[in-house]
């Protein structure tokens, strides 16, 4: 339950970003949008970025989403690793 409620916060943080991006807003942080995938809403982030198409030419930020995706994968790669 708790990983769904992260992926939907990164999700509509993805959202409300891009809306206020066209408004000329106060914008979320791209660190605040990384910290939200690196808490477990990768998913949320990806398919934020992807419905919004938001964020998708910036290449520091795509590089550390990537880095986040990736460590998780690992992360999850060796926790499963290491059931018996």
């Amino acid at each position: 339950m708790a990983l769904a409620a992260i992926n939907l916060a990164s999700f509509a943080a993805f959202g409300l970003d891009k809306k206020r991006a066209r408004r000329g807003g106060w914008r979320i942080r791209e660190r605040d949008l990384l910290t939200l995938a690196a808490l477990g809403g990768t998913g949320g982030a990806y398919a934020g970025r992807w419905l919004f198409r938001h964020k998708t030419r910036k290449a520091g930020f795509s590089m550390g989403l990537h880095l986040i995706a990736a460590a998780q994968i690992a992360l999850l790669v060796w926790l499963l690793a290491r059931q018996p």
